[in-house]
């Protein structure tokens, strides 16, 4: 009994009784049920809560401890001017249609993805390609939509690769192609059949104010990255002024989604990891890259999306870091690191892929950006992105401030360089000019050397002429400047770090977690379970007594409290159900083990270990058992080994 096959895809996923268990245990659920709920917002339950804090307890240990990051938590509220500063009030928005009769908002992409998607759908049933499983009671409620009734429609093969080549291509296109598409392709809403206006802009972020009479506009955040930003200085000199280095956050954030759908894949609320690593603009390598070049990642690079191809390539991150697919090591780094951590915590190393996001889509601070893409029910999600946002963040909110967010770094040998300066007679130009002076000196300060050779020229001359600012010209003699040549002596360099940012959405990860993990036993389709890791496993034992007589109750108490004391979470079921019920239960909870205290364990001290996917149970000592258990949760002994440590148990212990 102690290794019994596993066969988790025995039978097909079913989304509706995964979706049945999830909300029978609480793991989510909507937000204000009671109200009547508000789509997009969701409260989690005392499993999903566990679930979510184990992802990020694993995320600081992978993440902020192995990289050695600075972590901070900024404020959620954010005056109005940041967000002005950074573009995001600008730029940060989506593109929405509106159904021409009945008024109700669709996001234009999701529309175009959702109508092409159901009807090739629709031509693989009609050619007979698809072989669907019988329809759940969730699938039966979706009939009633117009995309499924007209879904089984044959194609002509040049509209399937049409169909093809615009999905592939899709977040490329801008609002008016949007647009175009929508009328090119007869694309309605698929709720009602009606047509759908043209494309318009709508910002995410939700608007707020800051103070009793509201006098400063604000926002709640819909990333946490300025906090970052906006601290660097301090950041910088708490790293004692050295690059590279990182600066990691895990907080809330906000999105005004246009049409908030797919559960957690989409919502208004939600939970971030980001990170910053801030590298020399002129050195982007990493100081760990060789010990990840070998690594293989599935990536979908730009040129492919944009020749109509979704296939991604098999690929060493060294390899694409060399040919320039990927931008430098240490995107490439923390791509890897990303892979890492996602298959750690159980996401299906098959359904996860790094996507490069083409030109168009590419956020207005990105050099190049890839997101972690991983395969669900509702096809290929962006989990994670990892954007090179250059330099673009330090450089706006300093020149809106005027507080330098600059590296000052000591040269090993000081450069010597001589070049042609402008040096302003103050008194006399002073005299002249008035106010105007600082800015005329500002455009002295700004020409080039070919510029200022020719206003040199100009002078000799006679007078010279400069533009200024607010394009006035400004007539300047030889007694109001010198121009010449002077030698300059540099000790410090001084530039604006780039910025290379992997950010998380810890929401999204969750679901497809769960998802990937879900499958039912070949005996019992009715059986569901979660073969979570251990490690993000919201309980991650079980103790079972098998009587509620209060002789058990001190050796129950005392497993607990070793387990606890040994920072492993427990629970207890002390219910009248079967143990195969209670263990059913749990195992629908994703517990990996079990423990049964039995009238052997009273006597001789003894209980059994069971592993949740294979059943197997094994026999031992209390104190073996848990200290195996302790071993098993983290990390450090794997089931396999435990057999070989432990005996199989048969079922059957002899009681004196």
């Amino acid at each position: 009994m102690a290794n019994l096959p596993v066969n988790k895809s025995a039978h097909p996923f079913d989304k509706a009784r995964f979706e049945t268990v999830l909300n029978r245990r609480f793991f989510y659920a909507p937000a204000f049920e009671i109200y009547g709920g508000v789509a997009g917002l969701y409260d989690y339950g005392p499993p999903g809560s566990s679930l979510q804090a184990n992802i990020i307890a694993e995320w600081r240990k992978h993440f902020i401890v192995e990289e050695h990051m600075l972590e901070i938590d900024s404020t959620i509220m954010t005056p109005a001017p940041v967000f002005e500063t950074s573009g995001h009030v600008a730029r940060f928005a989506d593109w929405m249609v509106k159904d021409a009769q009945t008024g109700d908002v669709l996001r234009a992409d999701h529309l175009v993805k959702n109508v092409l998607e159901a009807r090739l759908q629709g031509d693989k049933e009609a050619r007979g390609q698809a072989a669907q499983p019988p329809p759940s009671e969730d699938d039966k409620k979706k009939k009633k939509k117009k995309e499924v009734k007209a879904a089984a429609v044959q194609l002509a093969d040049e509209k399937v690769t049409e169909y093809e080549t615009i999905l592939a291509q899709l977040d490329n296109y801008s609002g008016p192609e949007l647009g175009k598409l929508c009328r090119t392709h007869d694309i309605r809403n698929p709720d009602t059949g009606n047509e759908v206006t043209e494309p318009q802009q709508f910002n995410l972020m939700f608007t707020s104010s800051i103070g009793p009479t509201g006098q400063h506009p604000g926002y709640l955040r819909p990333e946490t990255a300025q906090g970052h930003f906006l601290n660097f200085s301090r950041l910088l000199d708490f790293n004692n002024g050295r690059l590279p280095f990182a600066s990691a956050q895990i907080g809330r954030s906000f999105r005004n989604e246009i049409s908030p759908r797919a559960g957690l894949l989409r919502v208004r609320e939600f939970t971030m990891a980001e990170i910053e690593h801030y590298v020399d603009p002129g050195d982007k390598s990493h100081a760990r890259f060789g010990e990840v070049k070998e690594y293989e990642l599935d990536l979908l690079d730009r040129h492919t999306q944009e020749a109509g191809s979704t296939q991604a390539t098999r690929t060493t991150v060294g390899d694409a870091v060399a040919r320039g697919v990927i931008a430098n090591e240490t995107l490439g780094y923390f791509l890897v690191r990303i892979a890492q951590f996602l298959l750690k915590i159980g996401v299906d190393p098959k359904r996860l892929r790094f996507r490069q996001h083409m030109q168009n889509e590419m956020a207005h601070y990105a050099a190049d950006c890839w997101d972690a893409d991983i395969h669900n029910s509702y096809g290929w999600t962006e989990c994670v992105g990892c954007a090179d946002r250059a330099a673009y963040d330090l450089t706006v909110h300093s020149n809106k401030t005027g507080h330098p967010l600059v590296v000052r770094e000591a040269l090993k040998e000081s450069i010597v360089t001589e070049r042609t300066v402008a040096e302003p007679n103050k008194k006399v130009m002073g005299k002249t000019f008035g106010k105007d002076f600082a800015a005329i000196a500002k455009v002295l300060e700004d020409l080039d050397e070919p510029s200022l050779e020719k206003l040199k020229a100009d002078l000799e001359q006679g007078t010279g002429t400069v533009v200024g600012p607010d394009g006035r010209n400004f007539a300047l003699t030889p007694e109001m400047l010198t121009i010449g040549r002077k030698t300059f002596k540099q000790s410090v360099r001084e530039y604006t770090p780039n910025v290379i940012e992997p950010s998380f959405g810890l929401g999204r990860i969750l679901y497809v977690l769960l998802e990937h993990n879900f499958w039912a036993r070949e005996q019992d389709i009715e059986r569901g379970v979660l073969s979570l890791p251990p490690v993000v496993a919201p309980t991650k034992v079980l103790i079972v007594p098998l009587s509620a007589k209060e002789d058990f109750q001190p050796l129950v108490r005392e497993v607990s409290s070793k387990l606890r004391r040994a920072g492993v979470f427990s629970s207890v079921d002390d219910s009248n159900a079967s143990i195969g019920r209670r263990y059913a239960r749990n195992d629908e909870l994703g517990t990996p083990f079990g423990v049964t205290i039995d009238f052997a364990s009273i006597q001789k001290r003894t209980m059994t270990l069971r592993e949740r996917d294979t059943t197997g149970q094994l026999i031992g000592d209390i104190d073996a058992v848990i200290a195996l258990l302790v071993e098993l949760v983290n990390g450090t002994a794997s089931w396999a080994e435990a057999c070989r440590r432990l005996p199989a148990y048969d079922g059957v212990q002899d009681v004196d």
